[in-house]
């Protein structure tokens, strides 16, 4: 633990002194930045600090730029904005941090600021459009499934992965295109039907939020939420009208796109008087549960979303808090090893880490393993692993090592972006094993169904 190091000298680029600071609207808060008291708990369990080695690669660090720019003594420059983007948002920072500082709101406030006053590259600018007009729109992602699949079934993904030519004209984009997912009929089935009624007795009225990319490349995982909250007793409404939850934007700065995605959400559901709201995706759920700051401005909105945001429950969460009432039956003859794979805004984000350990050890026959570093960020973190893709590499292959060397039989994982990184930075290793998300290992359990 680093604890005597003194603030370190602020690296300023000669070039930008033309370069403002921050503006009038929602700086980092001096109050929560004087909070900190670098005592340096939080720089190893920092996902960046661990790859990058620097002090300005640390939550800390970052506080120091984020107080020099707002007192005047920094601009917010290349250099500074370079150390920001390397942050993950993984949020362990605040969970290792004894005095309770406050990062997630420093660096969500600070992220809009870059939004506004920093201006990128042209080619930066282009690749953030690509991502925040695509990923946040299933029915525009649906659009491209027939080139994509064709793309996929001539082989060009592997021949163009082989090659590395795309890493070396643009690792941003080689990382976009390693991560795609295959392309399934699956991905061109419709959604959900709008209502599914609760088997046996009705205990409860939920709804259901699809999400983005997963209501596109990982169906299957929504099916199998429906399946198991309709199998315990829960009549499930699906509104057809919501569309993204607003996570990718806001996670990026991107505050008028994910305050007009909050609205959808909320409006989406508004008629629809269900007692919870169900998302299986970690990061979505953080997001969820945050439509309040998101809408703080907002005085037509504020108060809904601030309702909204307390009826929202991570799958895993509410199952454990409302408790099984269907039978479960082994997965398979002999026992099943599983490690679980704590998503950071879950673990994190949102204090959520025993629930599906516990959803898990009831499904008879699992035997539960923890890996090394449980808690270090898989690198995915929304889009980090397109935006920073070398970070994300390293951080993904120390993630596999640890799962893999628990010698489980099956990996499982509660968030989309998690589960991707995964599977790509298992390619390059000797060995791989399956992958499957908590709630499809209930769902078949529940119907009886082997691995």
């Amino acid at each position: 633990m680093q604890t005597s190091e003194k603030p370190l000298k602020l690296k300023t680029d000669l070039a930008s002194n033309a370069l403002t600071g921050f503006d009038a609207h929602d700086p980092p808060s001096p109050a929560l930045i004087d909070a900190c008291v670098h005592c340096g708990f939080c720089l190893t369990t920092c996902p960046s600090y661990r790859v990058i080695g620097k002090e300005n690669d640390s939550p800390r660090g970052r506080i120091y730029l984020m107080d020099a720019i707002n007192k005047g003594e920094a601009p917010l420059s290349p250099t500074s904005v370079q150390h920001f983007d390397s942050c993950l948002g993984c949020l362990a920072c605040t969970t290792a941090c004894p005095s309770g500082v406050q990062y997630d709101q420093l660096i969500a406030a600070t992220r809009p600021q870059i939004r506004r006053n920093h201006p990128r590259s042209l080619f930066e600018r282009a690749f953030r459009g690509l991502i925040f007009s695509l990923f946040p729109y299933p029915d525009r992602i649906r659009l491209l499934l027939t080139p994509l699949a064709l793309y996929q079934k001539l082989g060009l993904s592997e021949l163009i992965q082989k090659t590395g030519l795309l890493k070396h004209l643009s690792p941003h984009l080689a990382a976009m295109e390693a991560l795609l997912p295959p392309v399934t009929p699956r991905c061109f089935q419709a959604n959900l039907p709008d209502y599914l009624p609760a088997q046996g007795l009705k205990r409860y009225r939920v709804g259901l939020i699809l999400g983005c990319v997963q209501r596109v490349f990982f169906s299957g995982v929504n099916e199998a939420t429906a399946r198991v909250l309709t199998a315990n007793g829960c009549e499930v409404v699906i509104p057809q009208s919501q569309g993204c939850c607003a996570a990718l934007p806001e996670h990026q700065g991107e505050e008028a796109q994910a305050a007009a995605l909050a609205r959808q959400m909320i409006d989406s559901f508004a008629d629809t008087a269900v007692d919870y709201v169900i998302i299986n995706a970690a990061g979505c759920g953080h997001t969820l549960k945050e439509y309040g700051y998101i809408l703080r401005h907002d005085p037509l909105y504020r108060d809904k979303a601030i309702a909204f945001s307390a009826k929202v429950r991570d799958v895993q969460e509410f199952l454990a808090e409302v408790g099984l009432t269907a039978t479960l039956q082994p997965l398979q003859d002999e026992p099943l090893t599983l490690v679980y794979q704590d998503a950071c805004h879950l673990l994190h984000g949102q204090k959520i880490s025993l629930q599906p350990r516990q959803l898990l050890q009831q499904i008879p026959g699992v035997q539960l393993r923890e890996p090394l570093d449980a808690a270090l960020c898989c690198g995915s973190a929304g889009v980090y692993n397109m935006l920073q893709p070398q970070i994300a590499e390293e951080l993904g292959q120390m993630k596999v090592r640890n799962l893999l060397n628990t010698q489980a039989d099956l990996i499982a994982s509660s968030n989309p972006g998690c589960s991707l990184q995964i599977k790509k930075a298992m390619q390059s290793q000797t060995q791989s094993i399956p992958l499957k998300h908590p709630i499809e290992l209930l769902d078949m359990s529940i119907r009886g169904e082997k691995l």
